[in-house]
C-alpha cells in the first residue's frame, strides 16, 4: 500500500473545497473542475479561471516518470539544490528493454547493456526519496494504475500516456522533465486551464466490440489535435459499464487526440479494481466521499450547458474499429476496413500482431484475446502471422501465467516479451528479410507513425483492441472480418470465430513473486551520484545561457518542416533511447526524420554557409560552432506525440533560437519554453508559405516581449526583397522570465543559491 497517508489528506479537505469551488463558480461542477479546484496552489485559492485562457498554478499529488525521460528529468533536478522530492515520485524502467528474442532472454541482456543507465536511475532515486521499479516490473502506466493511481488526485508523469491513470478517476497528465523537476522541488505546476469536452456513453458493449473501439472511434471524430487544451470527461450509464482497466485504455489514448488528459468518475468498477489490486483502504474512503468524485447529477442530466463541446456515442450501436495507417485517427469501423485496404492499395497480407503495451496489457485484454486464440488453437490454426504478447505488468504476467493464458497464446505461434514498452515505442528489433519493405502490422498500442514501431517508413501500421489483432493474426491478412468471415481449420473446414470473452478481474486473484519495487534509502544524505566525464551515455548538464537582452538577427533557416512532424520526427527513440541521459550525443538524431518543404527528404537540408546539403545536426552544428542562430519552422500540431522534452532541449543546445509553426501540440509548447526557447506561431497560417529556402531572419520586440503582444519577423530574402510578419506566443509573465533567465531550471538554481 503505497501514499495512504497522503491520499487520506487529500480526501479530508476534498468535500470542504469542492464545496467552495462549487460556491466560487454558482454553478454545479464538472469532475475535472472539482479535481483542478481542490489542487488549486495556495495563491490561486479563491480565483475564478477562465477556462482555455488563464494560466493556474497547482499542487500535484504525486510525479510518475520513465527510464528513458527519467535520466533528463533527475539529471535537471540534481542542479536543483533540493535534498529530497517535495511529492511521493516514482522512476519506472520500461523503455530500454529491446524486444528480440523473448522475454527472459531481452530483459537478461537489457540489465547488461543499460546497466549504467539503470544504476544511474537507482543511485538518484536512493539518494532523494523516489520509489524505483526495476527493470521487468512492468509499464509505468499499468503499474501506477495498479498501485498508485486513485479517484480525485492529481498527477504529472513524464510520458504522454500518464493519462492512463484517468480510468482511475485521477486526472494524470504527461508533461517533460522540467515540469517534473518543478513539482519535485516543492513548486507550483502551471497549467492553462482546460476547456473541458463531454463524452456522453451510453448503451453497453458487446461482441466483439471493447473499450479500445470507444477511443479509436472518439480519435476518429477529434483528430490527433481536436482535444489539444482540453480535458475529455467520460460520463453516462456507458461509462458505469465499463471495467477501471477499460477505462484506462480510453483515457490512454486520448493523448491521439491531442488532450491535456481524460477522465472518468468514481463508480462500483473502479472500487472493485482498488479492492482488487490490495488497496481496501482507499476503495473505502473514496466510498466515503464518493458524490464528490464525480461530476455533479445537473452537469450529466443538462451535458450542453456545461462542457465546452459534446459528443454521444451508444455504446450498443459501436463496431470494432481498425485506424490508420501513419496516424492514430484515420479511423475505419470493422464493416468499411475490407474495402480500405483494397482500395488504399494497403499491403494485405498481415506480417505480425502485436498485443499489450500500456494502453491494452490488462487482465481483461489478456484473457479476451486468450479466448479467441483458443479457438484457433482447438481447431489446429496456426496464426498466419507473427504474433507477439506484452503484458503490463509483472503482477498481470505472473497472474496470467499462473491462469494458463499465456500457454494458450504459445500453442497458436506466439512469442510472450517482456514486460516493458518494446515495440510500441521501436524498441523492437523486428525479424525482417528486408528493413524498407511495404508491408502491414497491426497492434494494440496506442500510436502508429510511420517508422514509430520498426524505423521503417513503409510500414502500414494498424490499431485495433487486442481481440481483434489476434483474430487478424490468426487469419493472416487485414481484410479478414472475424464478426463474418471464416477459417479454415486442419480437418478443411470453415471455422468461424465465437464472440470474444474476457475476465475483468482474476477468479483467484492477482498474484506475483517479485514486483519489482525498491523503497529509496530512509536517508539518502551520504549517497554519491557519480557520472563518467566519459561515459557516452550519462552526461551531466551545463545550464544554458541568459538571454543577452538583444533581439535576435541574421538567423539562418535550418529547415522548413512539412506535414506532420511529431516528436518522433523530431528526436527519435527506437536505438536512440540509449542516449536519453546524454544532450549532446542524442543531439545528433535533432530532426532526422522531419520531412523537407524543399525537396522533400527527410535529414537532407541546405547548410547556408557552404551552399552545400547535409545532416540536420551536423549543419546546426557549423551554424552554433559560427555562432550563427538559427530557425525552425514547422506545420500544424508541431510536436504531437510523446512528452519527450529532448525534442526541446536538442535545438536549444544546439543553438536553434525559434521555432515557429502553425500551430503546437501542448506538451511541446510547454517543453520549449521551459527550456527557454521562443515557440512562435504564425499569425497569419498563409505566411509559412513566404519561408524560402535561403532566407535570413530577423525577430525585433524581445526588448518589450509582453503578453499577448505579438513580435515581428523579418524574412529577408535571397533575391533582396524581404516580408515582415507578425508571430503570436502564449508566454505569460513568468514564462517570459523563463526566457530571459535562460529556461525554468536557472530561475530555480537561483532561487536555491547555485546560479
Amino acid at each position: 500500500m503505497f501514499d495512504l497517508e497522503m491520499i487520506r489528506e487529500v480526501y479530508s479537505r476534498f468535500p470542504e473545497r469542492v464545496q467552495a469551488a462549487r460556491k466560487l463558480l454558482n454553478k454545479p461542477l464538472t469532475l475535472t473542475e472539482k479535481v483542478l479546484y481542490t489542487h488549486l496552489w495556495e495563491e490561486d485559492k479563491g480565483s475564478v479561471f477562465e477556462r482555455g485562457k488563464d494560466y493556474v498554478d497547482f499542487a500535484p499529488d504525486r510525479v510518475a516518470m520513465q527510464d528513458a525521460t527519467a535520466q533528463m528529468a533527475l539529471l535537471q533536478f540534481m542542479q536543483a539544490g533540493r535534498p529530497s522530492v517535495a511529492v511521493p515520485s516514482t522512476v519506472h524502467c520500461d523503455h530500454l528493454i529491446l524486444a528480440k528474442d523473448g522475454a527472459e532472454k531481452d530483459l537478461s541482456s537489457s540489465k547488461a547493456l543499460n546497466k549504467e543507465v539503470f544504476d544511474f536511475l537507482s543511485s538518484v532515486s536512493d539518494k532523494y526519496g523516489i520509489g524505483f521499479w526495476k527493470p521487468g516490473a512492468g509499464i509505468i502506466h499499468q503499474v501506477v494504475l495498479e498501485n498508485y493511481a486513485f479517484p480525485g488526485g492529481l498527477m504529472i508523469g513524464t510520458d504522454s500516456h500518464t493519462v492512463n491513470a484517468g480510468g482511475l478517476g485521477m486526472v494524470a497528465i504527461g508533461v517533460g522533465g522540467a515540469d517534473a523537476c518543478d513539482v519535485m522541488a516543492g513548486l507550483p505546476w502551471e497549467l492553462k486551464f482546460p476547456k473541458i469536452i463531454g463524452v456522453k456513453l451510453t448503451g453497453k458493449l458487446n461482441g466483439w466490440t471493447s473499450a479500445k473501439d470507444v477511443i479509436l472511434k472518439v480519435a476518429g471524430i477529434l483528430t490527433v489535435k481536436g482535444g489539444t487544451g482540453c480535458i475529455v470527461e467520460y460520463f453516462g450509464e456507458g461509462a458505469n459499464s465499463l471495467s477501471c482497466t477499460g477505462k484506462g485504455t480510453i483515457c490512454n489514448m486520448g493523448a491521439e487526440i491531442g488532450a491535456t488528459t481524460s477522465v472518468f468518475g468514481y463508480d462500483d468498477k473502479m472500487a472493485q479494481y482498488l479492492r482488487g489490486t490490495g488497496r481496501d483502504e482507499v476503495a473505502d474512503l473514496a466510498d466515503g466521499i464518493a458524490e464528490h468524485l464525480t461530476g455533479d447529477a445537473e452537469v450529466y442530466s443538462r451535458p450542453e450547458e456545461y462542457f465546452d463541446q459534446l459528443i454521444e456515442i451508444n455504446l450498443s450501436e459501436l463496431e470494432p474499429h481498425v485506424n490508420g495507417p501513419f496516424t492514430p485517427d484515420l479511423a475505419w469501423p470493422i464493416s468499411k476496413f475490407a474495402d480500405a485496404v483494397k482500395s488504399n492499395n494497403w499491403p494485405d497480407k498481415l506480417e505480425v500482431g502485436l498485443i499489450g503495451s500500456c494502453t491494452n496489457s490488462s487482465y481483461e485484454d489478456i484473457t479476451r484475446a486468450a479466448s479467441v486464440a483458443k479457438q484457433a488453437a482447438d481447431k489446429g490454426i496456426i496464426a498466419k502471422s507473427e504474433f507477439t504478447i506484452t503484458p503490463g505488468s509483472e503482477q498481470v504476467r505472473y497472474t496470467v501465467e499462473r491462469d494458463g493464458y499465456l500457454e494458450i497464446f504459445e500453442n497458436m505461434g506466439g512469442v510472450v516479451l517482456a514486460n516493458a514498452c518494446g515495440p510500441c515505442i521501436g524498441q523492437w528489433a523486428r525479424h525482417s528479410d528486408d528493413p524498407n519493405r511495404k508491408n502491414s502490422i497491426i497492434t494494440s498500442f496506442n500510436r502508429n507513425f510511420a517508422k514509430r514501431n520498426d524505423g521503417n517508413p513503409n510500414t502500414h501500421a494498424f490499431v485495433a483492441s487486442p481481440e481483434i489483432v489476434t483474430a487478424l493474426a490468426i487469419a493472416g491478412t487485414l481484410s479478414f472480418n472475424p464478426l463474418k468471415d471464416e477459417l479454415i481449420g486442419n480437418d478443411g473446414k470453415p471455422v468461424k470465430l465465437n464472440e470474444p470473452l474476457g475476465i475483468e478481474m482474476p477468479v483467484k486473484g492477482f498474484a506475483v513473486e517479485d514486483a519489482g519495487y525498491q523503497a529509496p534509502a530512509k536517508d539518502g544524505s551520504s549517497i554519491r551520484i557519480i557520472v563518467d566525464e566519459n561515459s557516452q551515455r550519462l552526461q551531466l548538464l551545463a545550464p544554458f545561457d541568459a538571454w543577452d537582452g538583444n533581439d535576435l538577427t541574421g538567423l539562418k533557416l535550418l529547415i522548413k518542416a512539412k506535414g506532420k512532424c511529431t516528436t518522433d520526427h523530431i528526436s527519435m527513440a527506437g536505438p536512440w533511447l540509449k542516449f536519453r541521459g546524454h544532450l549532446d550525443n542524442i543531439s545528433n538524431n535533432m530532426l532526422i526524420g522531419a520531412i523537407n518543404y524543399f525537396n522533400d527528404r527527410a535529414d537532407w537540408v541546405k547548410n547556408q554557409l557552404t551552399g552545400e546539403y547535409g545532416a540536420v545536426p551536423a549543419t546546426q552544428r557549423q551554424y552554433k560552432a559560427k555562432g550563427i542562430g538559427s530557425i525552425v519552422v514547422g506545420d500544424e500540431n508541431y510536436g504531437e506525440g510523446s512528452s519527450r522534452e529532448h525534442a526541446a532541449m536538442e535545438p536549444r543546445f544546439l543553438g536553434v533560437r525559434i521555432i515557429l509553426t502553425k500551430s503546437f501540440a501542448r506538451i511541446h509548447e510547454t517543453n520549449l519554453k521551459k527550456q527557454g526557447m521562443l515557440a512562435l506561431t504564425f499569425a497569419n497560417k498563409a505566411d509559412y508559405d513566404l519561408i524560402q529556402e535561403n532566407d535570413t531572419f530577423n525577430l525585433t520586440g524581445l526588448k518589450t516581449f509582453t503578453p499577448g503582444k505579438p513580435l515581428i519577423l523579418e524574412i529577408l530574402h535571397e533575391d533582396g526583397s524581404h516580408h515582415s510578419i507578425e508571430t503570436n506566443h502564449t508566454y505569460n509573465s513568468q514564462q517570459i522570465e523563463w526566457f530571459k533567465a535562460g529556461g525554468a531550471l536557472n530561475i530555480i538554481r537561483k532561487q536555491a543559491g547555485q546560479g
